[in-house]
């Protein structure tokens, strides 16, 4: 399991990686693994505002539908248009071309560093 090291991680699984005043949000390798095929993706319009642990939107997989939540507060900027026809990207590049949305923060809360995120699914996955 990839568990970037510059990221920050939330205890719902979700990761954003600064870009200065921008959050680029997804969720993680875990969480897609547990979550299986991402078959659809809904996320809000960009503008809309997010609170830290607010829902934000859903990612439905052939197993089951899993909310996505804010890790920080603000703007949504820009959404990953791409998963509209390619959700599995969510699946192929959690990391990377599977990012959901982006946010210009104005609060952000203490997140986990990635050893704190990989004790957290180790003690999940017992």
């Amino acid at each position: 399991m990839s568990v970037p090291k510059d990221l920050r991680y939330t205890k719902t699984h979700e990761w954003i990686r600064r870009e200065g005043d921008v959050a680029v949000l997804g969720i993680t390798h875990y969480a897609q693994d547990q979550l299986g095929e991402v078959v659809y993706v809904e996320l809000p319009d960009a503008g809309t505002r997010a609170a830290p642990g607010e829902e934000l939107g859903t990612l439905e997989s052939v197993k089951a539908v899993s909310e996505l939540f804010s890790p920080v507060g603000g703007e949504v900027i820009a959404v990953n248009e791409r998963l509209t026809d390619a959700p599995h990207l969510v699946n192929d590049d959690p990391f990377g071309e599977g990012w959901l949305v982006k946010i210009k923060i104005s609060e952000e809360p203490e997140l986990l560093d990635a050893a704190a995120y990989e004790k957290l699914v180790a003690e999940e996955s017992q």
